[in-house]
């Protein structure tokens, strides 16, 4: 059974920085490209980001590029985002997706003062 478990949200301020988790079980993770998405309430899904099995390419949506950055640990079946400069307009839903569109319950950002 597919598991994806992202953690690391929470209320920070403009310009703050976060870390999201996500642990993942049930497939081979070091083979698949992984991504985080994120929905903000009333909007549609928004792709943010993807890396590479073996993290040897990663993309940005130009909302983020610059101030996110992704990377895993596979040895940990461990995705990450690194979040800087996080901005009001960050404020989503978090989730990671595995290449088959499968995500977990997902990790709530917040950004206001």
């Amino acid at each position: 059974e597919v598991q994806l478990v992202e953690s690391g949200g929470g209320l920070v301020q403009p310009g703050g920085s976060l870390r999201l988790s996500c642990a993942a079980s049930g497939f081979t993770f070091s083979k698949a490209a992984m991504s985080w998405v994120r929905q903000a309430p009333g909007k549609a899904l928004e792709w943010v980001s993807t890396i590479a099995g073996s993290s040897e390419f990663s993309t940005y949506a130009p909302s983020v590029k610059g101030r996110f950055t992704i990377s895993r640990d596979n040895a940990k079946n461990t995705l990450y985002l690194q979040m800087n400069s996080l901005k009001t307009e960050d404020t989503a839903m978090y989730y990671c997706r595995n290449p088959i569109g499968q995500r977990g319950q997902g990790t709530q950002v917040t950004v206001s003062s």
